[in-house]
């Protein structure tokens, strides 16, 4: 089964494209900072240097350059939720947990003229096609990829989203409205039930992204008693407890590092 490709090249329809980018640095502006619930805060950047910023993949992330109190520059990666290329907006969107790490403490003091740097994304891996079903699982610091996820797929297939949350509001975030999106409880307990529940198929492509430790047990039940094949699936570490900047892109269990 093919599928029609970036540039009319015909590709498998299940394979995930990639697109790569040039990796730029750019100085931008805080336009607006909103509230998006208890624990979500939206910054909306903007400037002359986004032109030619492009993130075409659910998952794209860029490097947030952001400074300490003591003079230190801290490199986080975030999902672009939003880029509106006609406005020169884009919206990038903080977990605002107190003012503990420096990424939420810049996001909980962030005003309107206030500068920020990001770089890339370097590349973009497009949502694959060929699925009838996609089950998607995220903890807050990934709800902005789920929310690209639901948007890039949500038209073409089926879309099961469970968003991993203990905030009492996380439900008011303007996820996409083609979907609706369940809450059930953070940890590993709480995941595996959320997709067993769904009980996923030979149709289905499964993606879940948030704390590294919690996954472990939701990519084993996956693997292991489901039988999917890891090309049906993406289970991504995007933070570990325990862990200031951890890199999401290392191994999400070190005991498997293969898996």
């Amino acid at each position: 089964m093919l599928g029609q490709g970036v540039g009319g090249v015909s590709t498998p329809a299940r394979e995930r494209q990639v697109v790569r980018h040039e990796l730029v640095r750019r100085d931008l502006e805080v336009l607006r900072v909103e509230r998006l619930t208890s624990t979500m805060t939206r910054v909306t950047l903007g400037g002359d240097e986004l032109t030619g910023f492009s993130a075409l993949g659910p998952e794209d992330h860029v490097k947030v350059f952001l400074r300490t109190p003591t003079g230190e520059t801290v490199r986080r990666d975030y999902t672009p939720r939003t880029f509106r290329e006609d406005a020169g907006e884009l919206d990038i969107d903080f977990v605002v947990h107190g003012a503990t790490g420096p990424a939420g403490a810049w996001a909980a003091s962030a005003a309107s003229g206030h500068s920020l740097s990001i770089g890339g994304p370097r590349g973009s891996r497009l949502a694959p096609g060929g699925y009838e079903r996609f089950l998607l699982l995220a903890d807050e610091s990934a709800v902005p990829a789920l929310s690209r996820w639901i948007e890039a797929v949500g038209i073409s297939a089926h879309v099961e989203a469970f968003v991993q949350s203990d905030s009492p509001d996380i439900s008011s975030y303007p996820f996409p409205s083609t979907t609706t999106v369940s809450v059930v409880p953070t940890g590993a307990d709480a995941g595996v039930a959320a997709i067993r529940d769904a009980s996923p198929d030979a149709y289905t492509y499964v993606w879940a992204a948030g704390e590294a430790t919690a996954l472990i047990p939701v990519r084993r039940y996956l693997r292991d008693d489901l039988g999917i094949d890891r090309s049906d699936m993406k289970v991504d570490g995007y933070w570990r407890r325990g862990i200031a900047g951890a890199d999401h892109h290392a191994p999400l269990d070190p005991d498997d590092p293969e898996a």
